[in-house]
């Protein structure tokens, strides 16, 4: 897309960060689920150790999208691999090439890291980002679901004696 720019986020992105992470669970209906404030994002993107990353995409100079990922490892290939927390692009700016393009540039980061993949979850119901997944050559992961510790759960298994 003619005027695109994607860039690293700064730590002055971090309240836009915030409000695309809004803005994403609000799309996914999990809006009354985000905890996340500006301090976490500091802390997540800028902060010694890392724990992510994230790039702010503008058109004529206005944020229209965002993506943060981490990079987490496999060891079977015993190598790392790029996983996609979140990619974002406001309604009104789809369908113009914005998505494709943080994808190539994700792509791009995660061989230049030596990444032999790149991973993301996506809702079940989500129809159109699936679409657009299968467009750019995604795959489900077959046979595997994703499962999750938290909350209550995640505190007594910590506390058990081993």
């Amino acid at each position: 897309m003619k005027g695109l720019v994607l860039r690293d986020a700064t730590p002055q992105d971090v309240l836009l960060v915030l409000g695309f992470v809004r803005a994403l669970a609000d799309y996914e209906k999990l809006l009354h689920e985000v905890r996340a404030t500006e301090a976490d994002f500091q802390r997540l993107l800028f902060a010694e150790p890392r724990r992510a990353e994230a790039l702010i995409a503008e058109a004529a100079g206005d944020p229209v999208g965002f993506a943060l990922w981490y990079y987490s490892v496999s060891t079977f290939d015993g190598r790392p691999k790029l996983y996609v927390e979140d990619v974002f692009v406001q309604p009104a700016a789809r369908g113009r090439g914005i998505g494709r393009a943080i994808f190539a540039d994700l792509a791009r980061r995660a061989l230049a890291q030596g990444c032999l993949r790149m991973e993301w979850s996506v809702l079940d119901w989500n129809a159109p980002s699936i679409a657009f997944y299968r467009s750019i050559g995604a795959l489900p992961r077959e046979g595997w679901t994703l499962q999750r510790l938290s909350g209550d759960a995640l505190a007594a298994l910590a506390a058990q004696e081993t």
